[in-house]
């Protein structure tokens, strides 16, 4: 049995080793810290040079999201990274990519806002990752990593859901995820697909040359007359119910018996796990519910939190209150719902958590 390949890796570093570990085809980016070291650990790999992907800094986060469209268009693997305004700037092109049904990754490592802010981790990206970001009524699938090996696994989860279901797939981390350093085991080198694999595998859609199909494929997102344009929502909204019903991901710790549940993603998570353990030493009944799929939201499973009798939920999150949104209308008003956070960058503490906790309950 092979060895495991076992590093101590920064976050940032391990998507890009991730990247071309699964096959990855081509990766199209701008440097906006504090996800930087994706791109500049790819160019010290060099894998054009042992795997064939691609690898090129664009002059613009826009030249860059548009790069991965005509990627994706050919049913070429193709990425980018970001970080918020860089992704601000992409929102146009990843409505076009989700509207044609284009499968791709886009990894947004968070920083504070709203604007420019700081490079301070946040998670003030939830309304613009979950909620569409671009126009039009369009949703990715959005994974939240809590770890430094979540960064490294959600790379191929990201790209197997993108396939899977013809849509743009998003890694949402924290600035803080992507900074920190950590034991990560990396996933064996996997070959990227030939053209005639991608001509087999996509050909009912992807623009890979006609073969022996009658009719070209087209990918465009440009529909002027509304039928065609109420056709493409209606089947997109069809695909969303789908993947609403068979790809929410979550994590549960301590929650079997709890009387109060902390919901919390990426690094907050970390820190309500502390919470949870204090909070136990104490009597307090408390679990933490972590979301891993942001969209689709686990509504399902914290709807059967509070009817089986949780008194109340609290929403933990670098930010003024995105997530609890989603929290409230999975609990429908049968247990009470809080948040607690703090935004700019601003960390909170375990302790911070239980005192807020605490108020809630008695006041």
């Amino acid at each position: 049995m092979a060895e495991k390949d076992i590093r101590l890796m920064k976050g940032n570093e391990v998507i890009a080793h991730a990247a071309v570990r699964c096959g990855c085809d081509g990766y199209f980016g701008y440097p906006i810290t504090p996800q930087s070291e994706v791109m500049e650990t790819l160019m010290e790999l060099r894998p054009w040079e042992t795997t064939g992907m691609v690898v090129l800094q664009a002059e613009s986060e826009i030249s860059s999201i548009n790069m991965v469209y005509g990627g994706a268009a050919t049913g070429k693997k193709v990425m980018t990274s970001s970080s918020s305004p860089g992704v601000s700037l992409m929102s146009e092109g990843l409505s076009y990519i989700a509207a044609c049904e284009l499968p791709c990754l886009v990894v947004n490592c968070q920083r504070g806002g709203p604007g420019l802010g700081t490079i301070q981790p946040s998670q003030g990206d939830y309304f613009q990752a979950c909620k569409g970001g671009g126009h039009g009524d369009y949703h990715l699938i959005v994974l939240a990593p809590s770890s430094v090996q979540e960064m490294h696994d959600f790379v191929g989860l990201g790209f197997d859901l993108a396939f899977k279901y013809s849509t743009p797939s998003m890694i949402l981390a924290d600035g803080a995820i992507g900074q920190m350093m950590e034991k990560v085991v990396l996933a064996p080198q996997q070959p990227r697909r030939t053209d005639e694999q991608i001509a087999e595998e996509c050909s009912s859609w992807a623009a890979c040359g006609k073969g022996k199909r009658k009719q070209r494929n087209v990918c465009t997102s440009l529909n002027l007359q509304p039928e065609p344009m109420e056709e493409l929502n209606n089947r997109l909204q069809r695909k969303y119910r789908q993947i609403e019903e068979a790809e929410p991901r979550w994590e549960e710790f301590m929650c079997d018996d709890a009387e109060y549940v902390l919901v919390a993603f990426g690094s907050s998570a970390r820190i309500c796990s502390a919470t949870v353990e204090m909070a136990r030493e104490q009597g307090l009944k408390l679990g933490l519910l972590r979301p891993i799929t942001l969209w689709p939201f686990p509504k399902r499973v914290i709807s059967e939190k509070a009817e089986r009798g949780v008194k109340g939920f609290m929403s933990v999150e670098l930010n003024v209150g995105q997530m609890v949104e989603d929290v409230a209308l999975a609990v429908n008003g049968r247990a009470d719902v809080w948040h607690y956070g703090r935004t700019g960058g601003v960390m909170f503490t375990p302790e911070d958590v239980l005192t807020e906790l605490k108020r809630r309950i008695v006041k």
